[in-house]
Formats: C-alpha cells, sequence, structure tokens
C-alpha cells in the first residue's frame, strides 16, 4: 500500500494516493492522515490546534456557500519542527452535526466524523497545488526567508452524494516535502 515516507534528510514524502482512505486516516488509532503518516514512518506527529467561527475569506465562502464558517487551524510537527500550517474551513451546519468543533476529533480525524453524520466525501478529493511568496508571519512561523516561496495544497471535498463542499483546507508547507499522485492515462 503506498505510503508516506521521510528520508534521512528529513524530506517528508506526501503520497496522494491514499492518505485520505479510512483505513490511513484511523491506522492504529490515528487522529487523521498526517498523525497516520508520521507515525508509520517512525516519527512523533504533534499538532496543535485552535478551534473557532470566523468570516470566511471571499474564495472559500463561495465554495462553501456560506460566509461564516468554523475554521480549524493546525501549525504540524514533526517532532519539533514545525512542518506545515493548515486551516480548514468547515460550513458551521456540517462542523455541528459533526462535533468537530472541538480540538480533538478523535480517530480518524474530521473526515470519519464527518462521514458518521452523514457528509461522507466518497472516494475522490480535488487538491491545487501552487507555489507562492510565503507572507510574512508564514515565513516567520516555518524558519524561512523573507520573499521565500511556499508550496500550498487547496484541499477540497465534497458530498458523495449531493456534490456538497463540507470542507476546504488550505495546506502551507515548509521546505522538505515532496508530493506524489496517480493519474489515470485512459
Amino acid at each position: 500500500m503506498p505510503s508516506n515516507s521521510i528520508d534521512s534528510t528529513g524530506t517528508i514524502l506526501r503520497d496522494a494516493r491514499t492518505r485520505y482512505t479510512t483505513g490511513q486516516r484511523e491506522e492504529d488509532g490515528a487522529h487523521g492522515a498526517f498523525d497516520a503518516e508520521l507515525r508509520r514512518t517512525g516519527r512523533t506527529p504533534r499538532t496543535d490546534v485552535s478551534v473557532s467561527r470566523v468570516a470566511a475569506p471571499a474564495d472559500v465562502a463561495e465554495l462553501l456557500g456560506s460566509n461564516t464558517v468554523v475554521v480549524r487551524s493546525r501549525e504540524m510537527f514533526d517532532g519539533d519542527r514545525l512542518v506545515q500550517l493548515a486551516k480548514t474551513y468547515i460550513p458551521v451546519d456540517v462542523a455541528e452535526a459533526a462535533g468537530i468543533e472541538q480540538v480533538d476529533t478523535g480517530v480518524g480525524g474530521i473526515i470519519s466524523r464527518m462521514k458518521e453524520a452523514g457528509f461522507d466525501q466518497g472516494d475522490t478529493a480535488v487538491e491545487d497545488i501552487e507555489l507562492r511568496l510565503a507572507t510574512q508571519e508564514e515565513a516567520s512561523r516555518l524558519g524561512l526567508a523573507e520573499g521565500e516561496s511556499v508550496m500550498t495544497i487547496t484541499h477540497v471535498g465534497r458530498t458523495a452524494a449531493e456534490g456538497r463542499v463540507v470542507e476546504v483546507t488550505q495546506h502551507v508547507l515548509s521546505k522538505g516535502w515532496k508530493l506524489r499522485f496517480a493519474v489515470p492515462l485512459a
């Protein structure tokens, strides 16, 4: 089964082919994909989470069809090394139904809670990857020089049944990531 790995230089290979499957998100009691991936490689994952209700950025509000959302802001660590910043935006009704406004969302994380609440994202998500200049705050938090670039992943999760967007996650990656995808050829 494809899996993430971390090489001797600390480069994290993020293997998107199976990272969101239930089996990998919930493996050995993990609280989501990142937790499972780092544990699988023998590392020590840590995630600092804050949860609040906010006015969504315009692009996110358009995708979610809602101006007020629950945002889960996370700093994600490999041991003591901050490797990723992530913000997940969720419609308030989905967050309430799935019980994901608390910091600890349990085994499998928010995707598992959403599925249990009837917001199953099925077997496909869309992720857009961009390279852009880090904001001053991102550069400071990720240990980058001013003007350096960051890789971003915008993950959009839709329900399998209706196609409703139930989460938009914006990942900002520090140095030392490699992304792997599989694409159909026919």
